[in-house]
């Protein structure tokens, strides 16, 4: 099919549009990693920008060595899995009998209304704090996970999908005896992959990169998630003092800025990883139905 000046002319912008916006997002990744392998020299005299100079793994040696790190990422990994179960299981549960018609469901309506209301306007800081402080969670994986157990967000997308299922399948399902929660779990999740995928993804991301609730909900540094921690040393200083003398002879040739290069780098690698086998149901997960009569 021949393309007219006008297609061609917007799908070369649309490529330089799309370019431009993949290289602001990569730069800095690739500067974080060029500074995670530079010497601390070349980062004092500003000869760092995309490329490593005078390699080194020292920050790296310095990461494997640094038991908070490792113990910040035992929480967010403690976190994720909990958190991302428990918010796709309420997700699933309340998208479910909100998908209906108001037929079957009379009140869906104010339920649907009330759930816009909760996305945009928020009870605010303080009162949750109150809640999660007289229910005992402070200090606790739990305060991390139940005060957004559901995103109203990743609710609508899945009802969304879910309104999109042929009713005959449901009506099917019934005639054979089914209950409602069997056609739930046999026909709709099973039709539902994509959308369920997508979701799951935006809670991965959500838990993994939360860091304020980390600092406010926690009174012990050894309870912070990986990103409450990193965010503590990017905008503090070094002690020196706490490190023993073998470790200051270790890391001459290392500062601050390596060390924190390095952390934040390897903790982006887990996202890095899982996004792409994921990323390919977004498109279907947002905006597909599920078989259309």
């Amino acid at each position: 099919m021949k393309k007219s000046k006008s297609r061609i002319v917007f799908e070369i912008c649309n490529f330089m549009i799309i370019s431009f916006l993949t290289l602001s997002c990569m730069v800095p990744i690739i500067n974080i990693f060029a500074y995670s392998f530079s010497s601390s020299q070349a980062i004092i005299e500003n000869r760092v920008s995309l490329w490593p100079v005078d390699f080194t793994l020292k920050a790296y040696k310095y990461v494997l060595t640094n038991a908070k790190f490792w113990t910040s990422m035992g929480v967010t990994l403690k976190r994720v899995i909990l958190g991302v179960a428990v918010n796709v299981v309420m997700d699933i549960l309340v998208a479910y009998p909100l998908s209906k018609s108001e037929l079957k469901f009379p009140a869906r309506k104010y339920y649907v209304a009330f759930m816009l209301c909760v996305m945009l306007f928020s009870g605010g800081m303080m009162p949750t704090y109150f809640i999660v402080a007289k229910t005992g969670l402070i200090d606790t994986i739990w305060s991390l996970i139940l005060p957004g157990a559901v995103p109203i967000f990743n609710c609508i997308v899945l009802m969304n999908f879910f309104r999109g299922i042929p009713e005959e399948l449901e009506e099917s399902a019934m005639l054979d005896g089914a209950n409602p929660l069997q056609v739930l779990i046999k026909i709709y999740l099973p039709i539902s992959k994509p959308s369920i995928a997508t979701v799951t993804l935006f809670s991965l991301i959500t838990h993994w990169n939360s860091w304020f609730d980390g600092l406010i909900y926690s009174n012990h540094t050894e309870n912070y998630p990986m990103q409450s921690y990193l965010q503590t040393i990017v905008v503090s200083t070094t002690n020196q003092t706490e490190m023993d003398v073998d470790k200051m002879l270790d890391l001459i040739g290392v500062n601050e800025v390596n060390m924190q290069s390095a952390q934040i780098f390897i903790s982006i690698i887990p996202l890095m990883i899982v996004y792409p086998f994921l990323q390919r149901y977004f498109t279907k997960g947002l905006t597909l139905g599920s078989v259309k009569g």
